[in-house]
């Protein structure tokens, strides 16, 4: 498996995969709307927070996005945030996914991370399973205040 960071070309396989396997309903708009491109490019030009795609056999199989959060506490810490994980829907099962975290909590160390958080629906409970098999525990209760 190769990850890389992502690349325009890329994003309509991204956003399949991120709009195939929604835990709660959005207000998603065509694939091929310039918010998308937008938002992407932005995110990429970025040194802190990327989206990322592995690749087995130069198919994509699964994308994350990877931010790194500076903090005050703990010395000014950085911490990184895992969002948007997927793996296609035809490819799991196959280790993809913990080769993806793998990667992406290596990556965290090298930037000099103390810590790699995420988030993950409360309704995907093989999801919460597969991150607790490595290594991430619950240890605080997340909450969201939406501006629909």
């Amino acid at each position: 498996m190769q990850i890389r960071r992502a690349r325009a070309g890329d994003l309509p396989e991204i956003l399949r995969m991120l709009f195939d396997d929604r835990a709660t309903p959005s207000d998603e708009v065509d694939a091929g709307a310039r918010c998308y491109a937008d938002a992407f490019e932005e995110m990429q030009r970025s040194d802190v927070n990327a989206t990322y795609v592995a690749e087995v056999d130069g198919r994509i199989v699964g994308t994350f996005m990877l931010t790194c959060i500076r903090h005050l506490m703990r010395r000014g810490a950085l911490v990184a945030q895992i969002e948007a994980v997927r793996v296609d829907a035809s490819q799991r099962g196959r280790g993809h996914g913990a080769q993806m975290m793998r990667w992406a909590i290596d990556e965290a160390r090298r930037r000099g991370c103390n810590r790699v958080q995420l988030t993950t629906n409360k309704s995907r409970k093989d999801a919460q399973r597969f991150y607790e098999r490595l290594g991430f525990r619950a240890t605080h209760e997340g909450m969201k205040l939406g501006f629909d």
